[in-house]
């Protein structure tokens, strides 16, 4: 399955953990977040675990799929990234 992956963790600001092949991932993770490519799925969801940046806000996971067959749900995507997640956290 091929995704943009974008995040922050508790020491480390917004990044792209995955690029989805791409060199520069951000103008695709902004037309998928802005419904302007029919083909790119965005999802967002709240950490699973409750973790928190150092100002304590909870850590949102941006997922953008290409060619999905059907919208990912969190439960669906977090075991693909959880243990990369964890050791970068």
């Amino acid at each position: 399955m091929r995704f943009i992956w974008a995040t922050r963790g508790r020491d480390w600001g917004f990044t792209f953990l995955r690029d989805g092949g791409l060199t520069d991932p951000l103008p695709t993770y902004e037309a998928a977040f802005e419904g302007a490519n029919p083909t790119l799925t965005a999802v967002r969801f709240e950490d699973p675990e409750g973790r928190t940046d150092r100002a304590g806000r909870v850590i949102e996971h941006d997922f953008v799929f290409f060619d999905a067959p059907k919208t990912p749900s969190a439960e669906d995507v977090w075991p693909l990234v959880a243990d990369e997640f964890a050791r970068k956290y």
